[in-house]
C-alpha cells in the first residue's frame, strides 16, 4: 500500500495573497444511478442545463490564477460525464504544475489517458474484485468491465495512477482479494472512504441505503487505523473540530486556516464541499472569483454560532483528537450543524482503545547521554526484539530532548523523486538534502556495476524526527537485533545527533572512577578492554569499546553506550570528565601528562568515530574536540596486565579532587 504521505493530496493555499489551490466538481450526475454516488441526477434532467458552460469555467479558472490559484481538484458525481471533459481537463492542467483527479474510470479513453500523463493525482475507484461485486454496488452491469479497460488505457498511455479502494457492506467480504486486485493495476493504492456520510440530497431511500452499507466501526478499524502521532504532546483534536477556536463560531478556525475554494457545478462556491446550504455559498454568475475567495468566504466565519448542544457534546468530548466529525458532516446527518453522530462517536472510542494498544506493543523508549531515541514500528516491539544491552538503556517515557524514529518494512518509490543535494556517497550511504530534511540511500552494487537500494531514511532538518524503510520484516520479527535503527550501527545516526548537540563518540572505554570519570582511549587492541577487566568491582564500567563525550552545562561528561567490545558489561550513567588518558601497552606502569595541545587534539581526532563525515558534522565536531584540552588534563597512559595501574589511577583522581 502507499505510505500515506506519497499519496495524500495537500492543500497548497491560504487565504489572500498566499497560493491557493481551486476545487471544482464538474458534474452531479452519473451515468449509472450507481450507489457509490448516492445520487438520482439523469444525465438529461433539468439541473444538468444549470452546470458550468466551459467558457464559464475558463472565466472562472482565469480569474483564479490571476490570484495565484495554480492547482485544481477535478471531481464530481464522475466528471468525464461532462461532453467536453478533455477540453475542461486540457484546460485546467495544460498550466499547473499539478492536479487531483477522482474518477470512477468507466469513460477513460485513449486520449484521455494520454492527457493523464500529465503531473497529477489520479485516483481510480474500485468496487470491487470481479465483475459480480463491482456491478451489484454500481447498479450498472458491465462497469466492471469498462474501469478495467480504463486502467488499460492508463497503462498503455504510461499514466500513473492511484487505485481507491471503497469499502463498504456489499463488497467488504471480499476486501483481500480486491487489494490484489488493486496490487496487481498498480504500484500504488489505498483505502477511500473510511465511512460513508449521507447524502446531500436528504433523499430517505438514499440514506437508508447509504446506512445499510456502512461497516462496523471494528470493520473499520481493520482498514483504517488511526495514525498513532510521533508525540503526544503533539496530538491535537482533529482539524475539523471547532472546540479550539478562540471565537464563538463554528467554522471560524476552518475558514480562516483553509486552502480550498471549492466550486459546484452550478458555479456556488464555497470553503468545503461539504456544504450545501444556500446561505453559505457564494454565485459566481452573479460575482466573480476574487470577491468570493476575499470577502465571502471570510465572513462565513461569523455566520454559524457554537450552540449549548455543540458545547455540551463535541466540544467538551474527551474523544476530539480521535475523531473525524465536522459541522458538514452534523448537518448531513441531521441538518443541525451541532449536532453529533453517534456512529462516529463509536468509531473515536474505538481509535482511542487501538492508539493506546498501539503505543503498548509498537513503542519503546532508550536513553543515552541523555538522548531519549523513541523507536516506533509497524510490527510489533518485544522484549526480545533488540539484544538484552539495550535493557539498561530503556526508559519509560520520553524526556527533555527526545528523538522519533518509525520503522516500515517496504522501500519507498524514489523514481521521478528529487533528493535534493548529493553531500555524500560512499558504499554503503548516499545522503542528500533538501529543504532542510535529510535523506540517506542504504546503497550497494550488484554484478554490472548496477546501483541496488536496500534500505532508506528520511530525517527532518535536525535529525529529531525520521523514517526508516527497511524490507526484511522477517529479520525484525526474529529479534535479538543489535541495532535500534537497523542500519549496520547505531552510531551512523547518533553521530550526527550529537554533533547537534555538542556531542561525539571516541574509540575508548570510559568508568566512573569514584563519582570522576576516566577516559582511556585508544583504537583497536590498546587495551581498552584489558583495563575495564581490570577496573570490575573497583569502578563503574561505563564502556569499554565506545564513549560518548558531550560538552554539558555542567562541563564536559562522558556517558556509556551499549557499543561494547569484549568485556559486555556496560552502564547507561555518566560523569564528569576527570582525565583523558592515552593508551599504550608497555612493562611498566607510568603516566605522562601531555601538554602540548595539538598533539592532544590530533591523538582525538585520530579515535574520533566517523560513520559518515559531512562537511557540518566535521566542523561541529572539531569544535567539540578543540574545547577538549582545556577542560580536562590528558597523560599517556603506559600500563601492563600486573593490575598496579589501579593505583596510579587513584593517585590522579586524589589529585583532581584537591587531596594531593
Amino acid at each position: 500500500m502507499i505510505p500515506q504521505e506519497f499519496c495524500e493530496v495537500k492543500n497548497v493555499f491560504r487565504l489572500p495573497r498566499l497560493p491557493l489551490e481551486g476545487r471544482i466538481d464538474l458534474t452531479y450526475r452519473c451515468n449509472n444511478n450507481c450507489r457509490h454516488c448516492w445520487l438520482r441526477i439523469p444525465s438529461d434532467a433539468p439541473e444538468a442545463k444549470d452546470e458550468l458552460s466551459f467558457e464559464e469555467i475558463k472565466r472562472i479558472a482565469s480569474d483564479a490564477q490571476k490570484m495565484g490559484c495554480h492547482k485544481w481538484g477535478i471531481s464530481g458525481g464522475e466528471p468525464m460525464l461532462r461532453p467536453d471533459f478533455i477540453e475542461i481537463f486540457d484546460y485546467l492542467t495544460r498550466n499547473s504544475p499539478s492536479y487531483f483527479l477522482n474518477t470512477n474510470g468507466t469513460l477513460i479513453t485513449p486520449k484521455i489517458a494520454r492527457l493523464m500523463k500529465r503531473k497529477g493525482v489520479k485516483m481510480v475507484s474500485l468496487y470491487g474484485a470481479n465483475s459480480e461485486v463491482h456491478d451489484r454496488i454500481t447498479r450498472r452491469p458491465g462497469s466492471f468491465a469498462e474501469t478495467m479497460r480504463g486502467f488499460s488505457y492508463l497503462k498503455e498511455a504510461g499514466a500513473g495512477f492511484i487505485v481507491q479502494i471503497i469499502p463498504m457492506r456489499d463488497n467488504y467480504h471480499q476486501y483481500q482479494e480486491t487489494i490484489k486486485l488493486a496490487e496487481s493495476l498498480s504500484k500504488h493504492w489505498r483505502i477511500g472512504s473510511a465511512w460513508l456520510h449521507l447524502s446531500a440530497c436528504g433523499d430517505a431511500q438514499v440514506n437508508k441505503e447509504i446506512l445499510r452499507q456502512r461497516l462496523t466501526p471494528k470493520e473499520i478499524l481493520e482498514f483504517d487505523k488511526p495514525a498513532v502521532p510521533d508525540t503526544d504532546r503533539g496530538e491535537k483534536a482533529n482539524h475539523h473540530c471547532p472546540s479550539g477556536n478562540r471565537d464563538d463560531y463554528l467554522f471560524s478556525s476552518c475558514i480562516k486556516s483553509g486552502r480550498e475554494a471549492h466550486i459546484d457545478p452550478y458555479a456556488k462556491m464555497s470553503f468545503c464541499c461539504f456544504i450545501k446550504e444556500a446561505g453559505l455559498r457564494y454565485d459566481l454568475r452573479k460575482g466573480n472569483f476574487r470577491d468570493g475567495w476575499e470577502k465571502f468566504i471570510p465572513s462565513l466565519a461569523a455566520k454559524i454560532r457554537i450552540t449549548e448542544e455543540y458545547s455540551r457534546n463535541c466540544g467538551s468530548c474527551g474523544l476530539r483528537k480521535n475523531c473525524r466529525s465536522c459541522p458538514a458532516y452534523a448537518y448531513l446527518e441531521h441538518h443541525r450543524f451541532s449536532a453529533k453522530i453517534d456512529y462516529l462517536c463509536e468509531i473515536a472510542r474505538e481509535n482511542e482503545r487501538f492508539k493506546e494498544d498501539w503505543r503498548k506493543n509498537h513503542r519503546r523508549y532508550y536513553r543515552i547521554a541523555d538522548i531519549t531515541l523513541q523507536m516506533d514500528s509497524d510490527l510489533p516491539i518485544t522484549d526480545s526484539t533488540f539484544r538484552s544491552k539495550f535493557r539498561l538503556f530503556e526508559v519509560g517515557a520520553p524526556g527533555e530532548d527526545t528523538v522519533c524514529l518509525r520503522h516500515h518494512f517496504f522501500l519507498p518509490d524514489l523514481a521521478d523523486k528529487e533528493l535534493g543535494k548529493e553531500i555524500y556517497r560512499k558504499e554503503p550511504w548516499a545522503i542528500y538534502k533538501r529543504n532542510g530534511s535529510w535523506v540517506y540511500l542504504g546503497i550497494s552494487f550488484a554484478q554490472g556495476n548496477n546501483e541496488q537500494l536496500r534500505q532508506a531514511a528520511v530525517f527532518n532538518s535536525g535529525h529529531t524526527i525520521g523514517r526508516i524503510y527497511n524490507t526484511r520484516p522477517d529479520v525484525f520479527s526474529k529479534g535479538n537485533l543489535s541495532s535500534l535503527t537497523l542500519f549496520p550501527t547505531d552510531q551512523i545516526l547518533l553521530a550526527r545527533i550529537l554533533a547537534d548537540r555538542q556531542g561525539c563518540f571516541l574509540h575508548s572505554c570510559g568508568v566512573n572512577f569514584n563519582g570522576r570519570g576516566l577516559l582511556f582511549v585508544g583504537r583497536s587492541e590498546v587495551g581498552k578492554s584489558t583495563i575495564a577487566a581490570m577496573l570490575k568491582g573497583r569502578a563503574e564500567i561505563l564502556c569499554d569499546d565506545r564513549i560518548i563525550v558531550r560538552d554539558t552545562q555542567g562541563g564536559l561528561k562522558i556517558y556509556g553506550t551499549w557499543s561494547h567490545g569484549d568485556v559486555s558489561e556496560v552502564s547507561c550513567g555518566s560523569a564528569p570528565l576527570n582525565a583523558i588518558m592515552f593508551l599504550e601497552k608497555a612493562k611498566e606502569n607510568r603516566l605522562i601528562p601531555l601538554a602540548d595541545k595539538k598533539e592532544i587534539i590530533k591523538r582525538i581526532l585520530s579515535c574520533v568515530i566517523r560513520p559518515v563525515v559531512t562537511v557540518d558534522w566535521w566542523e561541529k565536531t572539531l569544535a567539540l574536540v578543540e574545547k577538549i584540552p582545556d577542560r580536562s588534563p590528558s597523560y599517556i597512559l603506559k600500563f601492563d596486565k600486573s593490575g598496579e595501574i589501579i593505583k596510579l589511577l587513584e593517585k590522579i583522581c586524589a589529585a583532581r579532587n584537591g587531596l594531593l
